[in-house]
């Protein structure tokens, strides 16, 4: 099994990229609005309406566990389909597009290592399976030596 480098450094710049943005937008002072249920009587302003949908409800804790699945496969050997990088690069153009340039910049990192990781593996020839370890693409044992006396 071999490690693969890029997917697991995709899924900590994944997890950074959610670490770095609960602590910009960490400290303000509607926590105790939340709290004490501004949010569901409605007596919240748009500020801290904004201000929820960039912290708790926004994509924090998606990205984050996202970030750790990438890890986890890259350290079993296992790559993530081609789509997840290419989708999240798409996700972070369109954002950028939408509100310039902004955080959403450091999406084209891990998306890069993604679909870096998903071109090595096609050169490699190792691209056919769908969990991209490298078994996948080496006959086995059992199938080489059936083929043989066919």
């Amino acid at each position: 099994m071999t490690k693969k480098s890029l997917t697991v450094g995709a899924g900590w710049s994944t997890v950074a990229i959610g670490v770095l943005h609960t602590a910009v937008f960490l400290p303000h002072p509607y926590w105790g609005e939340w709290l004490t249920g501004g949010l569901r009587s409605g007596e919240s302003g748009d500020a801290s309406l904004s201000v929820f949908w960039a912290l708790p409800g926004s994509f924090v804790v998606p990205l984050v566990l996202f970030g750790l699945l990438l890890v986890r496969l890259g350290r079993r050997g296992e790559r993530a389909p081609g789509y997840a990088g290419w989708t999240l690069a798409g996700w972070a153009a369109t954002c950028v597009l939408l509100i310039g340039p902004s955080g959403f910049l450091l999406g084209f990192v891990p998306a890069g290592l993604l679909i870096a990781e998903d071109l090595r593996a096609r050169r490699r020839g190792a691209g056919r399976g769908v969990t991209g370890r490298e078994e996948d693409a080496r006959p086995s044992e059992q199938t080489t030596s059936t083929s043989r006396s066919a």
